[in-house]
């Protein structure tokens, strides 16, 4: 997309109308709180749905699988991000991939509140993925498409987004974790599918008005004579990956083990290839070149901090559920809470670092160093919460505080982090990648779980002290090599900041 491409779209957006933001903030904001509601609502009680007993109304999993499966879904919804970034830049725009997204989620949820067995369970998993694979990137493409790049507010705008992200994801676990938890699993779905219907109404009936140009045409359009091509292209690789799959899982060579270890190599060479196609194309220019480059040690650090992150759904999920004190005042917590306490600490805290950064303004820390920050916090996360299991041993139930003021801190380095990384991505991204750059972003998460389901297997309560230890120690080693890199990463970037 050129230059004059992005200002007639930034002007045929109202510039004014949503806390002093464009009016189509608005929009993103509330389609994203709903999808983010059913996401995080299902997410909340779906490892324990996988691992309780079917007398509980559970599917009866081992735990080690439950947790590897959580990863292995966390990790291809990322990843299915490329596909979603690829139709909103080659062939319908980003407002009809939101849509069709928003669909396909829906879909999903309703296919987990049907009571079924394992193979409607799995179906609804792969409707979810390729839904938030539509949805997930090209919303937020679209709120950078509707600042310009020199615009101040641009920062404070994305840690707004990010903060009807987290309202949504604060309220789920709340709503969805206490049905889903304490009646039924199924009840807990359909609250979720309601909440997917509603961002729908939402983008559906506010999006001309409030969006304009955003979202309309493909940033990278195929070309005539390319579309026979590619989809004969697209239709020859379904049928064959489908030949594959009808032979390896009856010979066995398609195995539950086999399947996380082909992920964990997707996560780490997706990335690798898409830098590589950005870096060479023809369509980026010398200074969108040096970008990309600069790019990479900070989609590295991202990787790390997701990794951590999360595990907010799989390790500490089942820490809250087992290793907990759940009990406080003669009152019962549901384990599922747990996970409202990074967004609540978000939405408290993110119009405080939005107001900071808008104030500090071009003293504020650069990319790199936000990074490094977001790096820091992550690793004293997770050394934070090994210290019960030193102080009380590794029987002992904890102190729930402990669980508080781990996401506490993991919450400071996602701050300095993720809200600044969607904005970054958005300002580095050469023209004729915008969605597929954010795609990329979301590869971090991608690449991070397919990590997490190769070493969730090393966790136990007896192996909790060195299994925090170790990976809470290389996030912090990492900061510190990135914060001494910062300066020349930055030079990188050819004057954004």
């Amino acid at each position: 997309m050129s230059g004059s491409n992005k200002q007639k779209i930034v002007e045929s957006v109202p510039q004014k109308g949503f806390f002093g933001h464009p009016k189509g903030l608005f929009t993103l904001f509330f389609t994203e709180f709903w999808e983010r509601f059913s996401y995080y609502g299902m997410r909340a009680i779906l490892v324990y749905y996988m691992y309780y007993e079917v007398s509980k109304g559970g599917l009866g999993l081992d735990e080690p699988t439950a947790l590897a499966i959580m990863s292995i879904y966390g990790s291809l919804v990322y990843m299915s991000g490329i596909i979603g970034g690829w139709l909103a830049d080659r062939i319908f725009g980003t407002s009809k991939a939101i849509f069709y997204g928003g669909i396909l989620i829906m879909l999903g949820h309703i296919a987990l509140a049907i009571p079924g067995n394992l193979s409607l369970f799995f179906v609804s998993m792969i409707l979810i993925v390729l839904g938030t694979g539509l949805l997930k990137p090209n919303v937020s493409s679209v709120v950078g498409d509707i600042y310009s790049v020199e615009d101040n507010r641009r920062d404070a705008g994305f840690s707004i987004f990010y903060m009807g992200i987290n309202l949504g994801a604060f309220l789920s676990p709340l709503i969805v974790g206490e049905v889903g938890m304490k009646h039924n699993f199924h009840l807990g779905f359909s609250i979720a599918a309601v909440g997917m219907f509603v961002g729908l109404l939402v983008f559906l009936f506010t999006r001309k008005k409030n969006l304009g140009l955003a979202g309309k045409s493909p940033a990278n359009p195929l070309a005539q004579s390319e579309k026979k091509k590619v989809f004969s292209i697209i239709g020859v690789g379904v049928v064959i990956l489908a030949i594959l799959i009808a032979i390896a899982i009856p010979t066995g060579l398609l195995t539950f083990d086999s399947f996380i270890a082909l992920v964990g190599i997707l996560g780490i060479g997706l990335p690798i290839i898409y830098f590589t196609v950005m870096y060479r194309s023809p369509k980026t220019t010398a200074d969108e070149r040096s970008r990309v480059i600069a790019y990479i040690p900070l989609f590295i650090a991202a990787v790390m901090f997701w990794a951590i992150q999360e595990q907010g759904s799989t390790i500490l999920a089942s820490y809250a559920d087992k290793r907990t004190q759940l009990e406080v005042l003669g009152f019962e917590i549901s384990p599922a809470w747990f996970q409202s306490l990074n967004p609540l600490f978000i939405i408290l805290l993110a119009p405080v670092f939005a107001w900071m950064w808008v104030k500090l303004g071009n003293r504020q820390p650069s990319i790199p160093k936000k990074f490094s920050l977001g790096l820091l916090f992550a690793g004293l996360s997770f050394l934070v919460i090994l210290l019960p299991a030193y102080f009380g041993g590794e029987e002992s139930l904890v102190n729930p505080l402990w669980l508080v003021l781990s996401y506490f801190i993991v919450v400071l380095g996602e701050l300095c982090l993720s809200p600044v990384g969607l904005s970054a991505t958005t300002k580095l991204a050469p023209a004729a990648f915008s969605a597929q750059t954010m795609s990329l972003w979301f590869l971090a998460s991608a690449a991070a779980q397919a990590i997490n389901a190769q070493i969730v297997k090393f966790y136990s309560p007896e192996t909790e002290m060195a299994y925090f230890g170790v990976i809470g120690g290389v996030s912090i080693v990492l900061s510190i090599i990135l914060f001494l890199l910062s300066p020349k990463i930055q030079k990188s970037m050819k004057g954004v900041r």
